[in-house]
């Protein structure tokens, strides 16, 4: 396993996913309600942070290897998958759209996988639908961790929302596009044994 600076903060990212669920377990009198809503958002945001900057250091050093690009992308799908449980759990998220956003990832990671094994995993390469999916999801998310009115007049929950339901029709959208890209594939390859 290669280990560089890109690597250690994709690792850091997967260390701070417990921290942003931990937090809300905390008694009440110890952090209130407030003050752990702002350190799950804060603690997100260095971790959202960390994943932009990882992959920057990753090509500007030449240090990308096969196990940070596996790395990397388990650290994020983790990341929003526990921060979504943390929030349909505090009744900030809809249950379907969180099934709908950890369904999707779940599907397009084991057809990645599936495409690699058959030598064909540049068909479903990242695109920048699923790029700009990310992004609305990582705006979203830390909106509803913070779930307050920001300068008086900007309502956190509900601009999260907002986000949030386009972060869902993009996921559906997306894992659309990746299927039908692989879908000569999987009319050819699907009942070969491998």
């Amino acid at each position: 396993m290669p280990f560089n600076i890109p690597i250690l903060l994709t690792w850091l990212r997967v260390a701070l996913i417990p921290l942003v669920v931990g937090v809300y377990y905390l008694p009440i009198h110890w952090l209130p309600r407030s003050d752990q809503d702002l350190a799950a958002t804060l603690v997100f945001i260095i971790a959202a942070v960390t994943d932009w900057f990882d992959g920057f250091l990753a090509r500007r050093w030449n240090q990308t290897s096969a196990f940070g690009a596996f790395l990397d992308p388990v650290a994020d799908k983790l990341m929003v998958a526990g921060a979504l449980l943390v929030l349909v759990h505090l009744d900030r998220v809809d249950h379907f759209i969180a099934f709908i956003i950890i369904g999707r990832e779940i599907a397009i990671s084991a057809l990645r996988e599936w495409m690699a094994q058959i030598g064909a995993s540049r068909s479903v390469a990242v695109s920048s639908l699923g790029k700009i999916k990310t992004a609305m999801q990582m705006t979203a998310i830390p909106m509803l961790l913070f779930h307050d009115i920001v300068w008086g007049w900007i309502d956190t929950q509900l601009l999260g929302e907002a986000f949030m339901i386009v972060a869902a029709v993009l996921t559906v959208w997306s894992m659309f596009y990746y299927l039908r890209l692989a879908w000569p594939m999987i009319k050819e390859k699907g009942g070969a044994p491998l």
